[in-house]
């Protein structure tokens, strides 16, 4: 188990020049945003407008503050995206632009290489311990509101706000909120043959 603290993550531009877009973990380590297998990263979004489009990429957007998006998905009827719904998964080299609710918006960002590994996003809302099942792959579980202490093998890690702990490979996870917590569970593996 890796802890990644909110104060250590990478702060960068985004690809397409509109905003800011804080990097949790990329995969590899050194990749760059046109060869990632995957990257999870969070962004705030100002101002109504155009996605950058990432070609063979697949992605899933989460709110994590403010009042939401309406998404404009070319194919798709519009979604409208808030703290409440379920985290929207959708190819990243579609044309896709946003149009703000009510004021700023920040969003959790996962992204896959599309054909080589998939992904799936959770939100949980905890008061009580839980058990998750890594079956391979990576997990990635990223505090979004409370404290939570996570135990996996041997291993046990102490999440504030903000901090991902990342497991590689197969895992029985136990996650105990310090009272109630918000979290996000991420898993990544290769595609089902």
């Amino acid at each position: 188990m890796k802890l990644l603290c909110a104060k250590d993550y990478k702060r960068m531009p985004w690809k397409n020049g509109g905003g800011e877009t804080v990097e949790i973990a990329i995969f590899p380590e050194k990749a760059s945003l046109a060869d990632f297998d995957w990257r999870v990263s969070m962004a705030t979004v100002a101002t109504d407008g155009p996605f950058s489009s990432f070609p063979g990429i697949d992605r899933t957007l989460s709110i994590l503050q403010g009042k939401g998006m309406r998404l404009m998905i070319e194919g798709r009827k519009p979604a409208l995206l808030t703290g409440e719904t379920a985290p929207l998964p959708f190819p990243a080299d579609v044309a896709t632009s946003a149009t703000l609710v009510d004021g700023p918006i920040v969003d959790l960002n996962v992204m896959t290489r599309r054909g080589r590994l998939t992904h799936s996003v959770q939100r949980l809302a905890l008061d009580h311990p839980h058990r998750a099942e890594s079956l391979g792959g990576t997990t990635l579980v990223l505090c979004h509101g409370g404290a939570v202490r996570l135990t996996a093998s041997d291993a046990t890690a102490e999440l504030a706000a903000g901090d991902t702990a990342v497991l590689t490979g197969a895992a029985s996870l136990t996650i105990e909120p310090a009272a109630s917590a918000v979290l996000f569970l991420i898993t990544i593996d290769k595609p089902a043959a």
